[in-house]
């Protein structure tokens, strides 16, 4: 059955107000879907059991989307190449939710959130919802409620989710766990850039694309050739498909038709091979385990006998008085 076929919130129980965000959001009303969003991404532990509610109501109406994650060095054009992608797509009767993370102070845990600012066409258009979140500590350069959010958004009718990284390096690679393709941008005359990423996102990508080919498009020719090269040493993800290298420039809007048309082969080989929905079943199997992380940590913190106990044997392991493994051990007995 389409997603859009299944009947939303059966055996979920709503009070008023969450019964009115559901229906807000299935009704592709902005206001609601905003207020969903900031309910999900809410630490209260209130807020967390009406998020649920919430989320199991709309999750039959979920799942309609192509999810695209977007990474790169910072300076690559991301913001630039999402606006021109989104103005396309538009253009071509599609609706565009773009989910952009920005990195969050280490010192006052303060975020920008200027991603409206530079997407200022696209954040006019309203057949697009951008909704920049701040990544708050989380590794993987996305934010912690980000595979949620794509679920709201898919639900209000967004059939292409854009999510955006805060950068690139070995911890950006989480987008390639939630999204259905992995899109890597690369700069020309990046030197030793590709040294610098390792090999390890490289290997992720399912597709990569060198921006700003306009500014000199000799440059680029070098960096797709060098990035093909590359490829070829390493074990593509996929039996499938092996990821291609284009040139565009985001700013001139030029190579972006080629881009999407790129999108749908790789969509319809992954649905012909049953790929497409195998990533998506162990992405939500992953998803699951790391929620069941998270909420051991939170009941292990939570604990009384850990929070009593904790800063003495923190005190203690500094202090080489006792093993880290051993304070582990004692406050993990806790918990019985």
């Amino acid at each position: 059955m389409n997603s859009a076929e299944r009947p939303p919130c059966q055996g979920i129980t709503l009070d008023a107000a969450d019964r009115a965000l559901v229906e807000g959001v299935l009704a592709r009303q902005l206001r609601p879907l905003a207020k969903t969003i900031t309910l999900v991404e809410s630490q209260r532990e209130d807020h967390k059991l009406r998020a649920r509610a919430v989320l199991e109501a709309l999750l039959p109406a979920s799942g309609g989307a192509v999810r695209i994650g977007i990474s790169g060095v910072p300076g690559v054009g991301k913001s630039t190449f999402i606006e021109a992608l989104g103005l396309y797509l538009i253009a071509q009767g599609h609706r565009i939710a773009v989910l952009a993370v920005d990195p969050s102070s280490t010192l006052t845990g303060g975020s920008i959130l200027g991603d409206k600012t530079r997407m200022e066409l696209l954040s006019r258009e309203t057949a697009a919802f951008i909704r920049p979140s701040p990544s708050a500590g989380s590794l993987g350069g996305v934010a912690e409620k980000t595979r949620e959010t794509m679920l709201v958004c898919e639900a209000a009718g967004f059939d292409v989710i854009i999510v955006e990284t805060v950068g690139v390096g070995q911890s950006e690679t989480a987008v390639a766990g939630m999204t259905d393709m992995f899109c890597l941008l690369q700069l020309p005359n990046a030197g030793d850039d590709l040294q610098a990423m390792k090999k390890g996102i490289v290997e992720l990508a399912d597709l990569i694309v060198v921006n700003k080919a306009d500014i000199d498009p000799a440059a680029a020719t070098r960096a797709k050739a060098q990035l093909q090269t590359a490829l070829h040493l390493l074990r593509p993800a996929s039996p499938n498909w092996s990821p291609p290298v284009l040139t565009l420039s985001a700013l001139q809007k030029e190579g972006v038709e080629a881009f999407w048309r790129t999108v749908g082969e790789y969509c319809d080989i992954m649905r012909r091979s049953g790929e497409f929905d195998g990533r998506r079943r162990n992405q939500a199997l992953a998803w699951m385990w790391e929620l069941i992380d998270a909420g051991l940590r939170s009941r292990f913190r939570g604990d009384g006998q850990v929070r009593e106990a904790l800063p003495r044997l923190a005190a203690a392991v500094q202090a080489g008085e006792t093993t880290p493994a051993a304070a582990a051990l004692t406050l993990l007995g806790y918990l019985g």
